[in-house]
């Protein structure tokens, strides 16, 4: 089973003192990064990958954002055209068993 859940963050600030900042290549438990998670206001991502953070770097125009756009914009079309398909894009979703990980698209 998939659920879905979003983190709350503090009004504002960066990391609180006491909760160290999530690393990229940190290796942590789900409830240990989603705890550091909230403590970044100013974090926009940040995955769990098999215990390991990863922390992207920003995405540019022309090599993401347009094929991005784009595969959407297809996947969008299969979702219209094929009966029972949800379409979401940049939710979390956590499965019972496995590590934290926010996906870019999602089809279910």
């Amino acid at each position: 089973m998939v659920t879905r859940s979003s983190l709350s963050r503090p009004a504002s600030g960066n990391a609180t003192p006491q909760v160290p900042p999530l690393e990229n290549g940190d290796r942590l438990t789900r409830i240990e990064v989603e705890r550091r998670y909230a403590a970044m206001s100013l974090l926009k991502k940040a995955e769990l990958i098999e215990g390991v953070v990863d922390m992207a770097a920003a995405f540019r125009f022309r090599s993401h954002g347009k094929p991005h756009a784009q595969l959407l914009g297809w996947l969008f079309s299969y979702q219209v055209a094929t009966l029972g398909i949800e379409l979401a894009d940049n939710t979390t979703v956590r499965p019972e068993h496995a590590a934290f990980v926010q996906t870019r698209r999602e089809i279910t």
